[in-house]
This record gives structure tokens, C-alpha cells and sequence, in this order.
């Protein structure tokens, strides 16, 4: 009996009655349930995480920065209601200890009384992170614990990166605020280089004008010298001429008597004498005269040379809005210049007070030369004229004595002027000097002016200037400078989708495994006929192999059409789950055929060691190094792998590589039933008295 009519025989018991009718119903939706409801449960759990109950503490007390109400609490806690991320209760901090506790809540977050205070830290001068407090229990569920830490961290980015913004923003507005300051301050030094332009100009002036001044005052204290020096000779003579007189007043008066006789024998001595007192008083007169015109010259330059100082200062240091640095300078300079117009207006002024006592001592001076002349002239009559000589002697002596008097006192006055025009024209010499400092001094300024406004353009063209528009962009761009440009190449839809590959082999080899305790891993009737083995095998898998097809055709559909599994190569995929079911029947037969009742037990190891070992869930490469070295072994493994390509997309080699992997298992197993078919052809006392059934 051919293969295919001995598996047919073998279904055709399930057809006798109402049990074994269900049984194979059974056996049909055995792989469905298993895949279908086990898919059904992880079909989208990300998309219902709205549903999972978690508390919101929001104790932040906000912060007020430039004047603002900055709540961040508030904010993150509006936003986090809006996403609908978790189903978020918002309590107080005891509640939701209390509340993750007992398993009311599976987490909570918590914003802290000082997080805005922290926030807003960034922009001044002592910055400190802001702390989001979660707190989880995995007592109440694991999973949910690693999921709000996905969650969180994107939480905690995007506060991060909104605070990164407000400080950036405030960076940029400084910005402008430096490139505004800058450009008023490169005005200013326009300005500032005007201004001392102006200045320099100024100083120049001032320099030529206390050359001039120096040039008056030097005169001035040269004509008081010399007015001093003839005043000390004036004193001198007069005190000479009054001594003289004195004298002779003395002789005159001692000896007129005796001289009488004798006059006419020295007529000419005392003309001689006479005449020197003439020649004095003329000298005296011609000098006073000097005095007397040079003073009120000499008060008049010293008040010009103020004057001139007084209105330089005036025109730049009180009149302009901006004061020229050397005013100070300027300022000595007027009160120097003032000074020595004083004492020059003291020297006019001391002779204009004694000009009538001047000119009382010329009259003197003039009278006593006439009389001094009219004496010598008189002298050799003197003796007619004694009597009346004596008494013009005696009123020369007085005369002599009141000049005497007036020269000294003349002399004081110009020793006190020499003084004082000989401080000024030093004083003035110092402005002078002073004034040539500061006006190389203003040269320098000047050429540092230019260079400060220079250097203040080019610092205000290198300084950036941005509008709202650019600080708004840049700030976007440098408060999240990395962006993550995720491209999943063949995205899975959801979680459901992501994992069909691992539990779709899962129940089409649970599927397997139960159709070999209903149906019978080698015909015994054809075990008994003595057929071939490789027919007993094929008898053996074919029925299997049916039901395995049947079984992918239910699993499929309800995924497909109940679930929503949508598959990138429908048809590749049934075909290769035909192949698989197939593969995986071969398998559990060849174990149940070859050990028996034991086999079902190794069965159940297969595929505990392919579960482990596939890759399913995470990368076998996070899996202890056992299960490494197994994965390439077991026919699971490329099964996942290629239904991952064909369910979700990419390229087919891992899948023609599962294809023969699978078609290689398949002979090999069905070719090891054979042989165990064949060994099962002979009785041994072990298969009549086996040591183990089930």
C-alpha cells in the first residue's frame, strides 16, 4: 500500500465518531489558539499605556526671572496630561507614596517645590540641574518600570531643552545688546576723536598763547628789574644826597659864622659841591620818570596775558558740553596768569597811590637842582649870599631827607613787583611747558582716538546682531544640536507585528507535537505488513504534514483578518509556513518514532532549547553563551529570522537560506524515521515490556 493512501486511512479514523471528530477540530485550532491568543494578548501594548495608571506630583512653586512667572512644573505637568503617555492622576507627594506602594499607582513623578527655581538658574550666576523624581515599584510590575524610563528620559530631554533655550536666547539677546553698546560706543569715539581734534587745535592755540604770555612776562620782569635797580639807586643817592645835606646843613649852620670870612676863598669848592648835588637830583628825576611811565605798561601786558588765558579757558572748558581734558591744566594757568596781573596792577597801582608823593619829590628834585645850580652859579657871591644860603641849605636838607624817604619806599614797592613779575614769569614758563606736554600729550590722544574708534567699527562688524526671527532659529538648533533622524528601513507596525515571527513557529511545533499523540508517529499496519521504511516514514509525516498546512491556513487567517497582521510577502509567508509545519512534523515524528515515549518528553526540550535560543525576543547575542552556540543548530532559529523579512520586509537571502536549512532538517528526519522504521520491524522484548509508556 502506497504512502499517501496509508495517511489517508490513518485520518479517516478520526471520522468514526463524535470524539474523534472533535479531536482533530482540536488539533486543527490547537496552533491558533496557542498563536492567536497568545499575540492577541502582546498585540499592541505601547498603544494602551493610557490605560496604565500612574500619580503626578506637582510641587513646584514656580520662579520669577527678568520680572516673569516662570512655572515649569505646571507646564511639563499640562503636557504630560496631554499626551496621553499613561493614565496620570494627579495627587499629593503622600498619596503617591502610598499609592505605587499597594499597586494603586504602577509609578509616580514627582516635580520638586524648587525645580522652576532651578530651571531658571541656568541664566544666572550659580546654575543647578533641575530634578524630575521618579519613583517605581517593579513589586507591582516590571516592565512598566523599564517603559517610563523611555518615557522620562524624553520628558527629561525636551525640559532640558527648553531651559537650554531660554538660556540661549538670553544669550543671543546679550548679543545684540554688546553689538548695540558697541556701535554707540565706536560713535562715541567719533565723537571722542572731534572733540580732541578740537582740543589739539585748543592746545596749539594755548601753547602760542603762553609764548606770548612768556614773552610779556619775561619783559615785565626784565623793566622791574631794571625799574628796581634804579629805584635801589635812587635810594641810595637820596640817602647819599640827604646825608650830604645833612652834612652840609650841619657845616653850614656850625660855621657860617666862621665861614663868612672865608667864603670867598672857597667859593669854588662849594660851587663844585653845588653842582654835584644838581647833577644827582637829575639823575634821580630822569629815573623816577622811567618808573613812572614803564608801570602802568607793564600792568597792562600782565593783564592782557590773563585776560587772553581767562578766555581760552572759558570758550573750552565752561562753554562746551564736553570739557577738554586739559582743562585742569588750563585752569593753574588763568589763576597763575592772574596772579602776576595783581602784583603788576599792585606795582601801577602803588605808583599811581604815590604819584603825588612822586611828583612832590620831583618838584624837590627839580627845586633842589635849580637851587644846587643857582648856588653854583652863586658861589663865589656867597659870601653875599650866606644868610640866605643857609637857609635854602637847611630847606635842601629837608627836601633831601623827604626823597630820601620816598626813594626807599619806592624801593620797597619794586622789590615786592621784581618778586612777583620774577614768580610770574616762571610760572608762566611752567604753563608753557606744561602746555607743550599736553599738547603732544592730545597728539597721542588723538592718534589713540582714531585707533579706539577703528578698533570699536571692526569689534561692532565682528560682533553678531540677530533679529527675533534668526535668535529664535539659532537657539532651536544649539538648545538641541543632535537630533536623532530615526529610519526604521521596514518598520513594524506594532508590537504584535514585531513578535509574530517568534510565535508562529511556537505553535505550529506545539501543533506538531500534539498531532503525534493523537496520530501515531508509524503506521502499524505497515510496520506489521512489513513495508518499506522510508514508506512507513512518509505514511507517518504526511497526515502531520496535512493537518500542519491546515493549521497555518487558521493561524493565518484570524492574524490576518482578526488581528491585523499585515504581511509584506503574504503568499512567501504561507508558503514558507507550510515548509516549516512540515519541517517541524518531520522532526517530532522522528523523536516520538525513534524514542518513543520519551521522545514526547525530548520533544518538549527541543522546543524549550529553541525558545531560549532563537532570538526572539532580544539578540541572541545578549543571551548567555550556551544558548549562542546553539542558535545556529536549530531550525527555529532561521525560521524567526525569515519570517521577520517576509512579514515585515528587507532582503530574502536569510530566507532561501531558512528554506534550505529547513528542507535539509526535513530529509534528515524523515530519513532517521526510516531507519527507526526499520529497527521497529523487529520485536524485542523491550517493545513488548517497554521500560516507560505514556
Amino acid at each position: 500500500m502506497r504512502s499517501p493512501k496509508l495517511a489517508a486511512l490513518e485520518l479517516k479514523r478520526f471520522g468514526r465518531g463524535r470524539l474523534p471528530r472533535a479531536a482533530l477540530v482540536a488539533l486543527l485550532l490547537l496552533p491558533l489558539l496557542y498563536g492567536a491568543l497568545y499575540l492577541w494578548s502582546f498585540w499592541d501594548p505601547y498603544g494602551h499605556l493610557d490605560r496604565v495608571p500612574v500619580a503626578l506630583v506637582n510641587d513646584d512653586k514656580g520662579a520669577t526671572v527678568d520680572g516673569k512667572k516662570l512655572a515649569a512644573g505646571d507646564g511639563i505637568a499640562e503636557r504630560l496630561k496631554d499626551s496621553e503617555t499613561f493614565d496620570w492622576h494627579e495627587v499629593s507627594a503622600a498619596d503617591a507614596r502610598k499609592g505605587v506602594e499597594d499597586g494603586t499607582y504602577y509609578l509616580s513623578l514627582t516635580m520638586p517645590s524648587d525645580f522652576s527655581e532651578r530651571v531658571a538658574s541656568s541664566s544666572g550666576g550659580s546654575p543647578e540641574t533641575g530634578a524630575l523624581q521618579v519613583r517605581t515599584n517593579d513589586a507591582n510590575n516590571y516592565i512598566v518600570g523599564q517603559i517610563s524610563r523611555t518615557v522620562f528620559a524624553e520628558v527629561r530631554s525636551a525640559a532640558s531643552t527648553k531651559a537650554s533655550r531660554t538660556f540661549l536666547d538670553r544669550i543671543f539677546v546679550s548679543f545684540s545688546d554688546i553689538h548695540g553698546k558697541t556701535e554707540k560706543a565706536a560713535k562715541g569715539a567719533d565723537r571722542l576723536t572731534g572733540g580732541i581734534g578740537k582740543a589739539k587745535k585748543g592746545s596749539a592755540d594755548l601753547v602760542d598763547g603762553l609764548g606770548s604770555a612768556k614773552d610779556g612776562s619775561g619783559k615785565l620782569a626784565g623793566g622791574v628789574r631794571k625799574l628796581h635797580t634804579g629805584a635801589g639807586a635812587l635810594e641810595d643817592g637820596s640817602r647819599q644826597v640827604a646825608d650830604g645835606t645833612q652834612k652840609l646843613a650841619d657845616r653850614v649852620n656850625g660855621a657860617a659864622a666862621k665861614v663868612r670870612p672865608y667864603l670867598k676863598d672857597n667859593g669854588r669848592t662849594l660851587g663844585d659841591s653845588a653842582r654835584l648835588v644838581a647833577d644827582s637830583a637829575g639823575a634821580v628825576r630822569h629815573n623816577l620818570s622811567a618808573l613812572v611811565k614803564r608801570a602802568p605798561q607793564a600792568a597792562a601786558d600782565a593783564k592782557e596775558a590773563s585776560a587772553t588765558l581767562t578766555g581760552l579757558y572759558e570758550e573750552r572748558c565752561r562753554r562746551l558740553a564736553e570739557a577738554d581734558s586739559w582743562c585742569p591744566q588750563l585752569k593753574k594757568a588763568k589763576e597763575a596768569a592772574a596772579d602776576v596781573a595783581a602784583v603788576a596792577a599792585d606795582v601801577d597801582t602803588l605808583v599811581r597811590d604815590q604819584h603825588g608823593d612822586l611828583k612832590k619829590l620831583d618838584t624837590s628834585l627839580a627845586a633842589l637842582q635849580k637851587k644846587a645850580e643857582r648856588l653854583a652859579a652863586r658861589a663865589p657871591h656867597l659870601d653875599e649870599d650866606l644868610e640866605r644860603t643857609v637857609r635854602d641849605v637847611n630847606a635842601l636838607n629837608k627836601g633831601a631827607k623827604d626823597v630820601a624817604k620816598g626813594a626807599k619806599k619806592l624801593h620797597t614797592g619794586l622789590g615786592t613787583a621784581k618778586t612777583g613779575a620774577t614768580k610770574l614769569d616762571s610760572g608762566v614758563g611752567r604753563l608753557k611747558a606744561g602746555a607743550t606736554g599736553l599738547d603732544d600729550g592730545i597728539v597721542k590722544l588723538a592718534d589713540g582716538s582714531q585707533q579706539l574708534a577703528g578698533g570699536l567699527h571692526d569689534g561692532a562688524k565682528k560682533i553678531p546682531d540677530y533679529d527675533e526671527r534668526d535668535r529664535d532659529r539659532r537657539t532651536d538648533v544649539m538648545a538641541d544640536p543632535v537630533r536623532l533622524a530615526s529610519q526604521s528601513l521596514h518598520k513594524a507596525p506594532n508590537y504584535g507585528t514585531g513578535f509574530a515571527p517568534y510565535f508562529i513557529p511556537l505553535s505550529l511545533w506545539v501543533g506538531a507535537m500534539v498531532a503525534y499523540m493523537l496520530i501515531q508517529p508509524l503506521n502499524r499496519r505497515a510496520l506489521a505488513a512489513g513495508a518499506p521504511a522510508w514508506r512507513i516514514a512518509l505514511a507517518g509525516w504526511l497526515p502531520v504534514a496535512a493537518l500542519g498546512v491546515l493549521q497555518v491556513g487558521a493561524l493565518m487567517a484570524v492574524l490576518h483578518w482578526r488581528l491585523g497582521l499585515q504581511m509584506d510577502r503574504a503568499a512567501g509567508t504561507i508558503g514558507f509556513l507550510a515548509l516549516v509545519t512540515g519541517c517541524f512534523a518531520a522532526l517530532v515524528q522522528w523523536l516520538n518514532a525513534r524514542f518513543g515515549a520519551a521522545g514526547r518528553i525530548l520533544v518538549l526540550a527541543a522546543l524549550m532549547l529553541q525558545l531560549t535560543s532563537a532570538g526572539g525576543t532580544y539578540p541572541v547575542q545578549t543571551s548567555p553563551g550556551f544558548f549562542q552556540a546553539i542558535h545556529p543548530c536549530l531550525p527555529m532559529s532561521y525560521v524567526v529570522e525569515a519570517l521577520r523579512r517576509l512579514i515585515t520586509g528587507g532582503g530574502l537571502g536569510p530566507v532561501w537560506q531558512a528554506c534550505a536549512v529547513l528542507l535539509a532538517f526535513t530529509a534528515g528526519a524523515l530519513a532517521l524515521t526510516a531507519v527507526a522504521a526499520r529497527r521497529k520491524q523487529v520485536w524485542t522484548l523491550d517493545r513488548l515490556h517497554p521500560e516507560l509508556s505514556l
